[in-house]
């Protein structure tokens, strides 16, 4: 039985089987199987990575490593929500999200999903409820304090970086990706955090993730330092 709105556990496991076969961040593993603990998007479980990105990266500067694995942590959050919602039409629930390994993969635990609003304002409440909500949610646990803005810019990036990837591979959704990215840039904690500079959805945001400072680092894309 499924309630109204909402879309069969066979549907929705399909359509994210689907987008990750688009690769990178779009990957979310559904195989059956019991919720783990151990592996919730906790607060422990979010430090331990940000102490091996702090190891990667050979820097003691705790920030660096949480900004890091946060912005990546966003990426998988938003990259196959924003997918399935525009390729089929349903908003994968996210709430059981948890880590699928040792890396940074995720899995869905009782993978759920709502069937996608067709304007425009409610389709972007309804994707960032899932993903920037989720992560938001996460960030209340941090093990150092981190700027907001740096937080809603890194969701940000993430949110743009995926649309821009499934623009390349999607080119066909140029109009409706295009919409519900600048859509959900003026969503929840999103507005003014970067704009969009180029129809390939290629993005300039206004903070700054922290990786220049880690050793033999430098400045991304699309950050606000670089020229």
């Amino acid at each position: 039985m499924t309630a109204a709105g909402d879309v069969p556990v066979d549907e929705v496991v399909e359509a994210l089987r689907d987008v990750a076969r688009l690769g990178g961040f779009f990957a979310l593993d559904t195989a059956p199987g019991p919720a783990r603990g151990g592996a919730r998007l906790t607060g422990e479980g979010f430090a331990a990575r940000a102490r091996t990105v702090n190891e990667r990266y050979g820097t003691g500067e705790a920030r660096i490593g949480v900004s890091i694995a946060h912005l990546g942590l966003a990426a998988r959050l938003w990259s196959p929500v924003l997918a399935c919602a525009l390729v089929h039409g349903i908003v994968p629930v996210m709430a059981t999200a948890e880590w699928g390994g040792d890396g940074s993969a995720l899995r869905l635990a009782g993978p759920r999903g709502s069937r996608a609003p067709r304007a425009a304002s409610p389709l972007a409440d309804a994707v960032a409820a899932q993903a920037d909500g989720v992560l938001q949610r996460l960030e209340s646990h941090l093990p150092v304090k981190m700027a907001p803005r740096l937080l809603a810019g890194n969701s940000a990036s993430a949110l743009v970086g995926s649309a821009a990837q499934l623009l390349r591979v999607r080119p066909g959704l140029r109009a409706p990706l295009t919409e519900l990215t600048r859509e959900l840039l003026e969503t929840g904690r999103l507005p003014g955090t970067g704009r969009i500079t180029g129809p390939g959805l290629t993005f300039r945001r206004r903070s700054c993730c922290l990786y220049y400072r880690a050793p033999n680092g430098s400045k991304c894309g699309d950050c606000c330092l670089a020229r």
